[in-house]
């Protein structure tokens, strides 16, 4: 028996496990009203993106790459990374105030989030042009973004962030633009480092110099600034520097 050719499916198995416990903070922080489930729903969801990436890694060490892998790495994100931040949206909405109305259903729309997550995990398997780098945000990057707003009116100070966080308008528009930019046709620039010179990786350095500052800076609240950052960088990238 060839237990290395399970090693990458078992750490699937493992993200998957890491968004289930996820879902249960995230529910838990709904009916206490605890805002440190939420906390410890977004490490779950670090440890999932994390055992994410040591999939692939050593299903190519190992070099047993396969389809069933494939498949089980999508399922794994789509609750992870689609199913979750869609519930922690659902969770803001349903805690914001009532500018769009008291209508019980439109807390619902916060799962416009994985309806899109979903779009892309399914389009990622059968895009061949996203072997290096990506077109659209990743599931996880999103589902990062998603989960640090409630921990940025956890641990703000201020009042203008908590009322526009906690505003229904303005959370459909996340929503929707989350949605969005999962499945833009927006290229974004790798983060791997290929070779170890600084001309060839000049924005990735860049990019993780300033990741650094704003989390010691800003904590969480740094986490939704840096994937915007990301993806305005990769836009200007495209636009002026791209051969």
């Amino acid at each position: 028996m060839n237990i290395k050719k399970h090693i990458p499916n078992l750490i699937t198995l493992l993200n998957l496990f890491c968004g289930c416990i996820a879902v249960v903070y995230v529910s838990e922080a709904i009916q206490t009203n605890d805002s440190s489930n939420y906390l410890l729903a977004f490490y779950f969801v670090c440890l999932g993106i994390f055992l994410d990436f040591f999939d692939g890694f050593f299903a190519r060490l190992f070099n047993v790459s396969s389809p069933l892998g494939l498949q089980l790495d999508s399922l794994a994100d789509m609750v992870t990374s689609g199913v979750v931040p869609g519930y922690v949206m659902y969770s803001m909405f349903a805690n914001s105030g009532h500018e769009m109305g008291t209508n019980a259903f439109i807390p619902f729309l916060g799962f416009i989030i994985t309806l899109g997550s979903c779009y892309r995990l399914a389009n990622f398997n059968i895009d061949t042009r996203q072997t290096d780098s990506f077109i659209g945000l990743p599931t996880p990057a999103n589902a990062l973004f998603i989960l640090s707003l409630p921990l940025v009116i956890k641990f703000s100070d201020s009042l203008v962030i908590l009322e526009i966080l906690t505003n229904q308008w303005i959370l459909l528009g996340i929503t929707l633009c989350s949605a969005y930019i999962l499945n833009a046709e927006i290229p974004l620039f790798a983060l791997k480092i290929k070779k170890f010179n600084l001309k060839d990786n000049l924005m990735q350095v860049f990019f993780l110099s300033i990741s650094i500052i704003l989390v010691l800076l800003l904590h969480y609240t740094a986490i939704p600034l840096i994937i915007i950052f990301y993806v305005l960088l990769s836009v200007v990238n495209n636009k002026f520097f791209k051969k």
